[in-house]
């Protein structure tokens, strides 16, 4: 697939058709790592991070834990 740039500001944008964004899981809301190995440009979802992991489930935990207490507190 060829694809050009687009002006955006005073940068460039380069748009992602639906179908690639959905084959991958991405919104807008998905971080992605974007590196070069010098000749090629490299754009993929990043991988969570082991600290982001471990807030992920420490989290859930807390949710399982005292959801109704949150859910009390938030009415």
């Amino acid at each position: 697939m060829i694809k050009k740039l687009t002006k955006h500001g005073n940068s460039l944008a380069l748009v992602i058709d639906r179908p690639i964004l959905d084959l991958l899981h991405i919104d807008a809301d998905t971080p992605l790592d974007i590196s070069t190995d010098g000749t090629q440009l490299l754009i993929a979802p990043a991988k969570p991070s082991a600290r982001r992991a471990k807030f992920g489930a420490a989290q859930a935990w807390a949710h399982r834990r005292y959801g109704n207490a949150f859910q009390k507190l938030a009415e």
